[in-house]
């Protein structure tokens, strides 16, 4: 496990930290441009937790992580122990990604071909979409030292080369998007690297504006939201012929990326720029005429409502992903439903409607216990439901202690 306890609030992790500096709440405050009161009530927890984006420049300001202040996700099996995520790490940092030169495969050796290889990874992208995270980062490191293979053999002959490269690319954009779901947002970022440089090579926009998601995952996932506007903006360009060919897999990726963007301009503050890119991927999901899931991209109309409640509550708009939060979500991949009644069952708890988000959670963590458990928003809405409770030993107090307890809300 990794820094604090998943039982401290985020504002008990921001006093943890400023102490470990040596900042007194007025420096600290000063140094974010906040009064001092404003930060003794969030440290307290007598106000609610500061905006993602404010939590961005408190990281940078006291030199943590951003997912040392939300509380990062630490990967559980329920039943069988499958959380290797070192060896994921090794697999990334092994030394021979370093020098094809100094640490070429052997001559002899029996190098993987792309077309099984593809196989598997697409099996265990189905995974990552039906929220066995367990399962993927079990698979990661064999996928990677695959994947390392193929660019091996890539270099030795230009048979299938592109297809070597392509195949790399998506191990390397799925192991930064899952690594960026838990929480493990140093290594997300060097595999979002990884896959970008493969899919350059793999010479194929499809793969490129693909790999480029997994870009825009990693720097949400370190709070650099200019940056993953950038990137959003470059492969939206890159991609802009394929559209106008109306291909369904270049439109669903080209909604996707502005998705993404809206939600870094969204934690950024900026309203206008996310309801822009919102509404582009509006007119993308409208040309595709219904939810897809070309490129594991989950795209379509529904997608779109999802992310702009999602913005909205970034935004501090809770009353609006209140009265629209009531979404048919069962046909969507079970990640991307998982996580919007996680969103809508945080503004429930800060509308006050305590019963509705705890029952949307409890069907969160019946479709997939992991994506749940581990999600920092999670234990801090049940850390408000708790508060809100008004029967202590009531059947549903006592099961809402359960649950916090299973997501280590609470010790």
């Amino acid at each position: 496990m990794r820094g604090l306890g998943d039982h401290l609030s985020i504002g008990e992790r921001i006093a943890f930290h400023r102490k470990r500096r040596g900042y007194t709440q007025q420096v600290l405050a000063g140094l974010v441009g906040r009064s001092t009161d404003w930060l003794a009530k969030a440290e307290s927890g007598r106000r609610k937790p500061p905006r993602i984006d404010m939590l961005a420049e408190l990281a940078r300001v006291l030199r943590v992580p951003l997912g040392e202040l939300v509380g990062q996700p630490v990967l559980m099996e329920d039943e069988r122990q499958q959380d290797d995520v070192p060896a994921v790490r090794d697999a990334l940092m092994s030394p021979r990604r370093l020098s094809r030169l100094l640490f070429g495969a052997a001559a002899e050796a029996q190098l993987p071909s792309p077309g099984p290889a593809a196989q598997l990874v697409e099996e265990t992208w189905n995974d990552y979409q039906e929220g066995r995270l367990g399962r993927v980062i079990a698979a990661l490191p064999g996928l990677l030292q695959t994947a390392r293979e193929l660019e091996d053999r890539a270099a030795r002959s230009d048979a299938d080369r592109r297809d070597c490269w392509a195949v790399s690319a998506r191990v390397h954009h799925l192991a930064a998007t899952a690594l960026a779901k838990i929480g493990e947002s140093d290594i997300s970022w060097l595999a979002a690297e990884r896959a970008m440089r493969a899919a350059d090579e793999s010479d194929d926009p499809l793969v490129l504006a693909s790999a480029a998601r997994s870009g825009t995952h990693a720097l949400l996932a370190n709070g650099r939201y200019d940056d993953a506007m950038e990137l959003a903006d470059t492969a939206s360009a890159w991609l802009a012929t394929r559209v106008a060919e109306h291909d369904p897999a270049a439109l669903s990726l080209l909604g996707m990326i502005h998705l993404r963007a809206a939600i870094a301009a969204a934690r950024h503050q900026d309203r206008s720029t996310a309801t822009s890119l919102l509404n582009r991927a509006e007119v993308l999901a409208s040309q595709l005429g219904s939810d897809g899931n070309h490129w594991q991209t989950g795209f379509g109309p529904t997608n779109v409502v999802l992310h702009r409640l999602s913005a909205e509550l970034d935004l501090d708009n809770v009353s609006y992903v209140v009265e629209h939060g009531q979404i048919d979500v069962d046909h969507m991949p079970t990640e991307r439903g998982v996580s919007h009644r996680i969103d809508y069952a945080r503004a429930l708890s800060l509308a006050r409607q305590g019963d509705s988000a705890f029952e949307e959670l409890r069907t969160a963590e019946r479709a997939s216990p992991q994506l749940v458990r581990n999600n920092p928003r999670v234990r801090d809405t049940l850390r408000d439901l708790i508060k809100q409770s008004p029967v202590t030993g009531s059947a549903r107090s006592s099961e809402l202690f359960m649950m916090a307890q299973r997501c280590r809300a609470v010790q």
